[in-house]
């Protein structure tokens, strides 16, 4: 079933403008299901607007590891929150949700640039460190040793408070 947005004065429907909050999101936070048990997690991730999809890194194991490899299908949500209007009992925010399937990144060169990628969008002075470690080939047991996330991007909504612009 199909719904549409009731407050359509609310709605994002430029494909842009989701991006532009995708990559602007520090996190996003993804719902995934095993069998009848519901699970969330928040995770920083690197939005690739041409390729249509969310990479992220984890341990190779663990809860979310294991409900992602038996069940690949999420959806999850980027927020931008701009902070309660003082008076107004309202917030100003930008939000997308989004549906879509994992796909494990295996190819270790792929890690790396992928890597690479996450930590020259969230550290303000680009970890030089971590990326040139990244970039050593004393990196390969550590590669091995975490899994990368792509989540391929299937369907897109956005909403904002009325007086943000995105």
């Amino acid at each position: 079933m199909k719904f549409h947005m009731r407050r359509s004065d609310k709605e994002i429907i430029d494909p842009a403008a989701l991006n532009r909050i995708l990559a602007a999101t520090e996190f996003v936070t993804l719902a995934m299901n095993d069998g009848d048990e519901s699970y969330i997690v928040s995770l920083n991730h690197y939005h690739d607007p041409k390729a249509g999809c969310i990479y992220f890194h984890s341990a190779s194991e663990g809860k979310k590891i294991v409900i992602l490899r038996r069940n690949p299908k999420v959806w999850g949500q980027a927020l931008i929150n701009y902070g309660y209007r003082e008076g107004k009992c309202s917030d100003n925010y930008a939000s997308v949700v989004f549906k879509g399937q994992v796909e494990w990144v295996v190819e270790e060169e792929e890690k790396r640039r992928i890597l690479t990628l996450m930590a020259e969008k969230l550290d303000k002075d680009p970890a030089k460190k971590l990326i040139v470690r990244l970039k050593s080939p004393s990196i390969n047991e550590r590669l091995k040793m975490l899994v990368v996330g792509k989540i391929v991007i299937e369907e897109m909504t956005g909403r904002k408070s009325a007086e943000v612009v995105v």
